[in-house]
Formats: C-alpha cells, structure tokens, sequence
C-alpha cells in the first residue's frame, strides 16, 4: 500500500476574495483531511503524515471498497462528522483514535468522506492533469452516497460562495486554479483557503494545574513554529469537558519535561497565565490541537481562544502561525 502513496497537496490562507472565470470554488470543510489509496483490492485511510487511520473508520473503508471500476486508485478528500448539512469537528473527536468495535458502534456519530480530488486512477498519474479534468474524473468514476460524497464546485463566482458560506455556518471557502496541476505535498498558491470562522492547528508546550472544581488540568500552553523554534501563542481554558479533560491529561503525562519548550523565558510565559512554577508543567511538544479564536493580537496571542478537539493529520514541526495574505489569480 506504501507504493502509492501520495501526499496531499496544501493550500494557502488568503485574505483576498474574488470572482475569476480561471478559478473554482468550493465548500471548505471542517474534518481530517485523508488520503483514501486502493490498492490490490484495499482500501486503507491516510492522514497527510501517512498514518493509517482505517481501522477507526470502517464504514468509509467500505463504502470506498465499493469503488471497484479500476483497479488501483488515490482519492483526496475530507473526512467530516455530520450534524445534518453541518460538520461538527467535536463530533469527530468521538471516533479519531478509536478502534473498538462496540465503541465505534455506539458513538452515534454520522460520518461522511467527501471527495475532491483524484490524483492517481487506474494505473495512470493525473497529477499532471488540469484540477477540472481531475474533478470531472472523480465524478464520472464513482457512484456516490451520503456515505462518500463528491465535493462540488462553482465555476468563477467565488464572492457569492463566500456569501453563502457566511450564511450557513461553514468554515469557509476553497478557491483552486481551474487548470492547476496537482503538487504533491506542496503548499500552493494554486489553492487558497478563505475561512470565515479563524482557527487553526497550534502545538501544546505545557499545561497548569485546575482551579477550583475543574479536574486534570486548567489550561493548555499553546505555541506555533518559527523556524527551529516553538513561540508561544497563549493559553486555552475553554471548550472542555470532564471526559476531554481526562483524555488529555492521559496524552500529555508521558510528554512531560522539566525544560520550557518555548522560546519566550518561563516566567513571561508564567505572568501571562497567571501561574506560578508550581502550577505550570511542560511537556515535549508533539500534541497538535484545533483551536478556535477571534484574532492574534498585537503581541502574538490568541483573542478569545476556544479549545475544538485533537488532531492526528498534521505533525507538531508543521504547525506554523497562519496569517491571511493577500494572494490573488
């Protein structure tokens, strides 16, 4: 299965929005990108850092096992936990990582593969292939269901599509160069991302120990990547749960250091969160998290931080600050 892996191509966060009759637009979704590879008559799931995540969606791996009008092929896609026409990236947080069958069975959570792109079929490489020849591939070669879904796409009208995203609640927009060749593993100006919602991947460094009724911890040091080194973006204290809570503190015990991982000195980042040594731990920093926030502020710190859930797609030396450019066509 190793032989044919691909690895996804990245987009870019722009803060420009545009109609163009050389650009399609399509739904930004709030899921774990995935990489759907058959092979031999298999299917396996993998994240973008080529972890096999099959086992924790069967009912995907089946639905693709469906999809048997060629032999070998590389599905690019997002895997979303469905509320109705919503994504909820904390539904998903119920089936990432687990693997019991029972467990699985009793999540209650509606899963949905959605896919946007085929950059390998049948034997042939399409990465060379215009993104419109690619999509109009995708769609003829497979039958869909609410299972896995074919991600649509607007031709030219990007402004009136970021319109709607606004109006129905979804994370944003996606903005892809009609004739723009699939780069594996490249983040390119081919593809942006506009969001409507801000929220991004950020790297745990340490945490601080509860206050009052709260248990397991009270909030999450967070930080991105500069180069070689992890800067300090602020804390989380919100978004959990007593069962989030647990999980976390289970993840992190056996990450625990005496160094600060961080590039700001311990106390600034102690006066920050209001914490003494005592209260403040460090871990090696490797955990990535989904936060939700309003903005950075002048001083690089997150405004209004929200904790959204775990992440496995995305190694922690990937995480860097995300910061809208003003890319065009």
């Amino acid at each position: 299965m190793a032989g044919l892996w691909i690895a996804p191509m990245l987009a870019t966060l722009s803060s420009r929005r545009f109609d163009d009759p050389s650009w399609v637009f399509e739904r930004k979704l709030d899921g774990e990108r995935l990489m759907a590879i058959r092979e031999r008559a298999t299917v396996r799931l993998w994240t973008r850092n080529r972890i096999d995540v099959s086992a924790s969606y069967p009912e995907i791996v089946d639905a693709l096992s469906a999809f048997d009008s060629a032999k070998d092929w590389a599905i690019d896609g997002e895997l979303c936990a469905m509320r109705g026409d919503q994504t909820s990236f904390e539904d998903l947080q119920k089936r990432m990582h687990v693997t019991n069958a029972r467990t699985i069975a009793t999540a209650g959570v509606t899963l949905a593969f959605w896919a946007f792109d085929l950059p390998r079929f049948d034997g042939h490489d399409l990465c060379p292939l215009p993104l419109t020849a690619r999509k109009d591939a995708l769609r003829d070669a497979f039958s869909y269901s609410p299972v896995v879904r074919f991600s649509e796409h607007e031709e030219e009208h990007g402004l009136a599509l970021f319109d709607q995203a606004g109006r129905a609640g979804w994370e944003g927009v996606m903005a892809k160069r009609a004739a723009s060749t699939y780069q594996p593993g490249r983040r390119s100006p081919d593809w942006l991302k506009f969001k409507v919602v801000r929220g991004q991947e950020l790297v745990v460094g340490g945490w601080t120990d509860p206050q009052g009724a709260r248990s397991g911890l009270g909030a999450l040091l967070l930080g991105y990547y500069d180069g070689d080194e992890l800067q300090y973006a602020g804390k989380v204290g919100t978004g959990f749960d007593e069962a989030t809570l647990a999980r976390l503190g289970t993840l992190l015990a056996p990450l625990a250091r005496a160094e600060n991982p961080f590039t700001e000195a311990a106390t600034e980042i102690r006066k920050a969160s209001r914490t003494s040594p005592a209260q403040t731990h460090w871990v090696e920093p490797r955990l990535v998290v989904q936060i939700g926030f309003s903005e950075w502020t002048g001083a690089g710190r997150l405004r209004h931080p929200r904790y959204q859930g775990l992440r496995d797609d995305k190694d922690a030396r990937e995480v860097v600050r995300e910061q809208p450019r003003p890319l065009g066509p």
